[in-house]
């Protein structure tokens, strides 16, 4: 397992990136879906609503995979991160939730009635994950020792990301 505090893991971490949450449904399949997150130095914090489809799969299957990727073209990188997950409710929730949210929206949107109360109420509980893998990729270092910078010396050679 990387270590968490890996410099190219802890900017993923702590960056203001969408993850992307995996948990399992109840037929098997995969259910992935776009999240905030927060980092508090040991766990991944996800506010999201009990009613969600993620927050069902976790309350039976307490396990969840998360991607955090940064997607420049010129340097492509990313982390997923797979563990353990405990539901937090009521008030265990709100200071890690509050941290979520002021990851993503600033202050002004927060102390308006119509955004912060909005996020505050649609978000009842906290997915916590805990790390037991960490797995990191970055293409800079594949440009470096497998294709001997031919990304870097010619950056149109990968083709924009749709906006």
């Amino acid at each position: 397992m990387a270590p968490i505090s890996d410099t190219l893991i802890r900017e993923l971490l702590d960056g203001r990136y969408i993850a992307s949450l995996a948990t399992t449904n109840p037929d098997g399949s995969v259910h992935v879906v776009a999240v905030w997150y927060h980092f508090d130095g040991n766990h991944i914090n996800v506010a999201t609503s009990s009613r969600s489809r993620k927050a069902r799969n976790l309350q039976a299957r307490p396990k969840a995979s998360i991607m955090i990727d940064a997607r420049d073209p010129l340097a492509s990188r990313g982390v997923n991160i797979a563990g353990s997950v405990r539901i937090f409710s009521n008030a265990d929730s709100l200071s890690c939730n509050l941290q979520v949210h002021r990851k993503y929206l600033s202050a002004p949107a927060l102390a308006d009635p119509r955004v912060g109360n909005v996020f505050a109420a649609w978000d009842d509980i906290t997915l916590q994950i805990t790390p037991t893998s960490v797995t990191f990729w970055d293409m800079r270092d594949v440009d470096r020792q497998v294709l001997g910078g031919a990304f870097q010396q010619n950056p149109d050679y990968l083709l924009p990301l749709a906006q």
